[in-house]
């Protein structure tokens, strides 16, 4: 049985197994996530009724508003998503019904991968890797800072607090909010193995295990997208 919020790492659903926990949980709609050349997160929110299409790779893109992608005049892109990425967004339940994501490799027109696609170079350079008789993991550690917001509720530069490394309470102000940041990215299949201050003011670390680099990346991406929601 496969868990209402997360997928475990690596494992592929088929079409009929994702379709059933998109029923089964009420999900209304599916971001479609990819990163553009600089590794900044985008996503395109489809319909959950759209889920055939979805899977299917028939869902386009204008590509030529996305830095590194295509001009005006061959814009035209498509979402392949990859089953093994598909998850319930813990943070987006709502009134009863829920978001899911699936992390997509950028297609051309004519059903090649598009040569601009981060996440498909990645997989490029690991078969050349695999080729050569090389297995690559990587261990990331995932650091960023908490400010304050001013009497608006408008972001600030002034760091939330003044702890520094490994400091505790109550001078590190981050601890509950780490201990929630966790437990979310627990719920979509995490395996975490520290979480911290930092030595800066405001700054706080994350640790997940390592894992090969296709993985990795992907959690990187998702932890990002988690952190700031």
């Amino acid at each position: 049985m496969v868990s209402a919020t997360f997928v475990p790492s690596g494992q592929e659903l088929s079409k009929e197994a994702i379709k059933s926990l998109i029923t089964e949980n009420n999900v209304k709609f599916i971001r479609l996530q990819f990163v553009d050349i600089n590794g900044q997160v985008k996503n395109m929110a489809v319909p959950a009724d759209k889920i055939d299409n979805i899977l299917n790779n028939e869902i386009m893109l204008d590509g030529s508003s996305i830095k590194g992608f295509r001009s005006i005049e061959t814009s035209d892109m498509y979402f392949y998503p990859d089953r093994k990425t598909f998850c319930i967004l813990p943070w987006r339940g709502k009134e009863g019904s829920n978001v899911a994501r699936l992390i997509c490799d950028i297609y051309n027109p004519d059903g090649t991968p598009f040569e601009g696609c981060p996440r498909t170079n990645l997989k490029k350079v690991l078969e050349e890797a695999k080729k050569l008789g090389y297995t690559i993991n990587f261990g990331p550690e995932c650091e960023f800072f908490l400010f304050k917001k001013d009497e608006n509720g408008r972001p600030t530069a002034v760091t939330h607090d003044a702890a520094g490394y490994y400091d505790v309470g109550p001078e590190d102000l981050g601890e509950d909010l780490r201990a929630e940041m966790v437990a979310t990215l627990q719920k979509m299949g995490f395996e975490i193995e520290a979480s911290h201050h930092e030595v800066a003011e405001g700054q706080h670390e994350i640790d997940f295990k390592y894992g090969d680099a296709l993985t990795t990346a992907d959690n990187v991406v998702t932890f990002r997208v988690a952190i700031k929601s």
